[in-house]
């Protein structure tokens, strides 16, 4: 696969190596569910990821398996205030308390959830995720899922990679702006956030 940078040149796509199935331990295992709220997600949103949506019924058969399990489970929520800078960059999105702030009925948080409002792309910025993750959880593999790939999941994924925690993004649970986009996220993840990606939720299988 090849991508046009500057007119007359291109740039290739590195392989990238995905697993075929991967068993996770469920008490070291947590699941963060990155910005799937209505400003992104659904129509009449507004910044939304087209391909966002269809991610919805891949990432509530992955929280499905997980809470079978016991696995531990993290949301990410977008919030922004009067005046926030990032509205600088982009069209006004995710307000406080408004609809579009709230995350996607269809992947509700549960109760024991952990929902971590942020304020910028990263989600371990300036929260307690790592806190929660690290000292109270102790887990060590991290299955995120979300949007917009290469934006806020790689930026939470990246997070997470240098704080040495086994970040796991599967394909169809991730949602990306252009093909390119969601191709960078996964081969980022893939070979330098001791990563490993997989093509689909189903291929991860948490273990006792």
């Amino acid at each position: 696969m090849s991508f046009e940078t500057i007119p007359g040149a291109t740039a290739e796509v590195p392989e990238i190596v995905y697993k075929s199935q991967l068993e996770l331990p469920a008490a070291k295992s947590a699941v963060i569910v990155v910005d799937m709220q209505n400003d992104f997600v659904m129509p009449g949103g507004s910044l939304v990821v087209p391909a966002a949506e269809a991610t919805v019924p891949h990432i509530q058969r992955l929280l499905a398996a997980a809470r079978r399990a016991g696995v531990h489970v993290a949301y990410t929520q977008d919030t922004h205030f009067e005046g926030d800078l990032e509205w600088q960059i982009w069209p006004e999105h995710c307000r406080q308390g408004t609809w579009g702030w709230q995350i996607v009925d269809a992947l509700a948080p549960q109760p024991g959830d952990l929902v971590e409002q942020k304020s910028r792309y990263d989600g371990f910025y300036d929260t307690s995720l790592d806190h929660y993750l690290s000292r109270v959880w102790k887990v060590e593999h991290l299955v995120i899922v979300g949007t917009v790939a290469s934006i806020c999941v790689l930026h939470t994924a990246a997070s997470a990679g240098l704080r040495w925690f086994h970040v796991v993004v599967p394909a169809d649970g991730v949602s990306a702006l252009t093909t390119f986009d969601q191709a960078l996220t996964l081969r980022q993840v893939s070979w330098l956030y001791t990563g490993s990606v997989t093509k689909s939720v189903d291929d991860i299988r948490f273990t006792a």
